[in-house]
């Protein structure tokens, strides 16, 4: 390994082709300069240099070690630089995991934001169940991760609720109360059900679920599908109807399903469903900070 320092000190003799003025230049003796440049040359195993009373000058293998040499220190004050905006938060890597973010508002402009503010971090931005992303967060392979409901307990993740919406039923246009008003659930007690697998967000799955036990029945599912948006298409093809969030009543096929509100139980309030930011408590990334920043100036009212 050859030090930074005798890099330094060979471009400054390579540049002037003078010791004296090397070393001048260097702010140190001569004699020191001449002892390191011998140093570098065994180091190598090769002659940087020739020299005379009259004159020194490069040898050919010195002038590829000064492109060398001057290759590897712009490359390391890059590496400084870069390394000090990280740490300062302006630079860097920042993952951002979510079960959808295509009907969530505040995310994407905050997310659009983020990438006009700091334009020197790259955001990767991962869409994967909710199981997933718990086991991505522990793994450190996500930064921060937006999931219905955090499928176990873990004492190091810092969960944020930031939208508990309403729950609705998404139906098929010519299904008989799709032009309706709030449904019974209890009146789909026959209905075919498409749902998301229970493997994929146990917790999501099983509020579902529960929704429908408590309205006197138990949902017969006769297709699943991973992503909502797929899930919607099925709903719009007749495959059956399903229990979702809100937010997708803006979905694109909206001219093929309809949403409807739920009617609660009899002395229980309207079915909803949260939309939880988590990350872990431990990373140390300044990036996860200004990024939660950005979406509660986004989240105000």
């Amino acid at each position: 390994m050859i030090e930074t320092r005798l890099l330094r000190q060979f471009i400054a003799v390579a540049e002037e082709l003078h010791f004296h003025k090397a070393a001048v230049r260097l702010h140190m003796a001569q004699p020191p300069l001449s002892q390191a440049i011998s140093r570098l040359e065994d180091k190598l195993g090769l002659a940087l240099f020739t020299r005379s009373r009259r004159e020194v000058k490069l040898t050919p293998a010195g002038q590829a070690f000064l492109q060398a040499a001057c290759r590897t220190l712009k490359e390391l004050e890059q590496g400084v630089e870069y390394a000090r905006q990280v740490a300062q938060g302006v630079a860097g890597v920042l993952t951002v995991s979510a079960v959808s973010i295509a009907y969530y508002e505040p995310l994407l402009n905050s997310l659009r934001q983020f990438r006009q503010t700091f334009p020197q971090v790259q955001l990767v931005i991962k869409e994967m169940p909710s199981s997933s992303q718990a086991e991505a967060l522990l793994a450190a392979e996500t930064d921060i991760a937006f999931m219905r409901k955090l499928p176990f307990i873990a004492a190091d993740i810092e969960s944020r609720l930031l939208l508990d919406e309403a729950i609705v039923m998404a139906l098929p246009l010519d299904h008989p109360k799709a032009q309706s008003g709030p449904i019974e659930l209890r009146d789909f007690a026959d209905e075919d059900f498409v749902f998301t697998p229970q493997a994929l967000g146990s917790g999501y799955h099983g509020q579902l679920i529960g929704l429908c036990e408590n309205a006197g029945f138990y949902p017969r599912v006769v297709q699943e599908a991973a992503q909502l948006h797929t899930l919607i298409g099925l709903v719009s093809c007749g495959f059956g109807v399903a229990l979702v969030p809100q937010s997708l009543a803006g979905s694109t096929l909206r001219d093929k399903v309809a949403f409807r509100p739920i009617r609660p139980l009899t002395g229980a309030a309207n079915p909803t469903i949260g939309l939880y930011m988590n990350w872990h408590a431990h990373n140390p990334s300044p990036l996860i900070q200004h990024f939660i920043a950005m979406l509660d100036g986004n989240t105000q009212p």
